[in-house]
């Protein structure tokens, strides 16, 4: 398997109508499955603008277009990434896997101890897949106005 080719912060990228599509397609699932919604149904194509300006883009594109993509931004203790995905005809392929280990190089040239992200608790699958790359659960949240976990965060040392 080739390594797929991650841009960071691609000075040239624009096509913020396909990165919401993939987002959103990428997303769909969740909807009647988890609770409360996802955050991705509130987000525009102008809110992934100012996000990519906020935060750092990890982009894979083929043909010029997005095909999996992860946010990832500094913390005091870490480096959070989110909104992973990758397009359903893209997968098996380790993009997700190339897309994580980019921004654990990113952490590590900003000296930042470990990657960290949330998922949800309904999101089984999600939860293995990122065991695999190497995180371990170190919290569960509650969304404000809910009495349970909703949320599981998970972190990944470098």
């Amino acid at each position: 398997m080739t390594v797929p080719h991650v841009e960071t912060n691609p000075a040239d990228f624009d096509d913020y109508a396909a990165l919401h599509g993939l987002l959103s397609t990428s997303f769909a699932y969740m909807a009647g499955r988890i609770d409360p919604p996802s955050s991705m149904t509130a987000l525009t194509q102008d809110g992934l603008r100012r996000k990519a300006g906020d935060e750092d883009l990890f982009l894979v594109r083929d043909g010029g277009r997005p095909v999996a993509c992860l946010f990832g931004a500094a913390t005091p203790d870490g480096y959070y990434i989110g909104k992973l995905a990758v397009a359903a005809a893209q997968r098996r392929r380790g993009l997700a896997r190339a897309l994580v280990e980019a921004a654990a190089a990113r952490a590590r040239a900003l000296g930042l101890p470990a990657l960290e992200l949330q998922t949800r608790v309904e999101l089984t699958e999600n939860h293995a897949a990122f065991a695999a790359m190497g995180f371990v659960q170190t919290a569960a949240t509650a969304h404000p106005g809910y009495d349970r976990p909703t949320s599981l965060t998970f972190r990944r040392p470098l």
